[in-house]
């Protein structure tokens, strides 16, 4: 009588790290990371080495000395006396704010545009193919110097509001257009005001929660939800009823003009709105090359298959073929948001004071210390490139295709 037993276990030696090939690939890894961290501790060493020569030391305490010089663009209370940290922080809100602003506007142009490329209208398609590529093959500094260019010499300047009646020429009495920028109302909270904007943010989660219910509901059983105004109900509805209920907590501070120019508001620089719209239009190009290859790569069998159950051209678009075409449309387009973050440091072409012309800009030249504020640069945008990639990944690998 035989019995079965299992073949012993092969014991480990060295020489498996070159010639298994389970072990080969870790062993090349290692090693090659040994030598990355021995040429970084070289580079270090000898950086170190050369600033003691020259009596040099790397240092952060400048950050805590006074700026001295002014930021036109304050998203944070800000003035001269301020430190340098704070400026820069003035200036990292800055280039978040152009660059989330551009990849927001950036992507509805792209995504538009790249559909209408595809469009039936002969017309449409060449107007769109101009667009793409008039935009993508001109650099983006051009494009940023010739809207700045555009708005400061085609907008009257604050003085010609000035008349018998001032408002007559802002839009709808809120809305000054102006050589110097934009001038908007000012949003004032009373303390139940933020339970408003607290409302409002709830409801745009719930808005997608309902959109996602609809969306499986319709894969689930056929059965097909409106999606258009439950959406926009949603959103609006609580977040004015709750403006309402709790007397109207949030009010608006309008511009108004005194002296050489207008007073209260919000003022968006000239150098904000080119920086921009230059890069969403310039970025909105690449997009929507993206869009037109994933689109393409989706079998035209899926539109056909779908058109013979009905299904309007629309719907088609965005129920059978866009969840299909993100899986090849979400990796570049995350290379697209790095690019916009990244070249968001242009802005200092149109004086916009960014990170890179704040800590990059004035405080290096002031304090001196150009390698503590280049290595502050570079670990901003490598930080902010990470998340951007890790929330990116995040998403695709939520949309991308799933084997049953």
């Amino acid at each position: 009588m035989t019995t079965l037993t299992d073949p012993p276990k092969e014991q480990f030696r060295l020489s498996m790290l070159l010639n298994d090939t389970r072990y080969r690939s870790y062993t090349f890894q290692f090693i090659a990371l040994i030598l990355v961290v021995a040429l970084i501790a070289y580079l270090g060493s000898n950086l170190v080495q050369n600033l003691r020569a020259a009596g040099l030391n790397i240092s952060y305490e400048f950050l805590g000395e006074p700026a001295g010089y002014d930021i036109n663009q304050r998203p944070i209370p800000y003035d001269s006396q301020s430190t340098h940290l704070r400026a820069s922080f003035v200036g990292v809100l800055n280039t978040l704010i152009v660059a989330f602003l551009a990849c927001i506007t950036a992507t509805v142009i792209g995504v538009i545009a790249g559909v209408l490329r595809l469009s039936n209208n002969w017309l449409v398609r060449k107007l769109m193919a101009v667009y793409v590529e008039a935009f993508r093959n001109v650099p983006v500094l051009i494009w940023i110097l010739i809207i700045f260019t555009i708005m400061t010499a085609t907008l009257p300047a604050p003085r010609a509001f000035r008349g018998e009646d001032p408002e007559a020429t802002m839009l709808f009495g809120a809305f000054a257009f102006t050589n110097r920028g934009v001038y908007l109302p000012k949003p004032l909270f009373e303390p139940m005001g933020w339970v408003v904007l607290g409302v409002f943010i709830a409801s745009i989660f719930g808005a997608i929660a309902y959109r996602r219910h609809a969306t499986k509901l319709l894969y689930d059983t056929g059965r097909l939800l409106p999606m258009g105004w439950p959406t926009v109900a949603i959103i609006i509805l609580p977040a004015v009823l709750a403006f309402f209920v709790l007397g109207r907590p949030i009010s608006l501070e309008y511009p108004e003009l005194g002296g050489f120019n207008f007073r209260g508001g919000v003022q968006v620089l000239g150098s904000l709105i080119a920086l921009w719209l230059a890069l969403a239009i310039y970025t909105g190009a690449f997009i929507a090359e993206n869009v037109r290859a994933g689109i393409q790569a989706v079998s035209r069998g899926q539109t056909e298959a779908a058109a013979s159950l009905g299904l309007r051209p629309r719907r088609i678009m965005n129920l059978v073929v866009l969840p299909q075409a993100l899986r090849i449309i979400i990796p570049p387009l995350i290379s697209q948001y790095l690019n916009i973050t990244k070249n968001s440091s242009l802005a200092i072409a149109v004086g916009y004071m960014d990170i890179t012309g704040t800590l990059g800009g004035i405080t290096l030249n002031q304090t001196g210390r150009a390698i503590e504020a280049v290595l502050l640069l570079m670990l901003f945008y490598l930080t902010i490139s990470l998340i951007i990639s890790a929330v990116m990944n995040i998403y695709n690998n939520a949309v991308k295709l799933k084997e049953r």
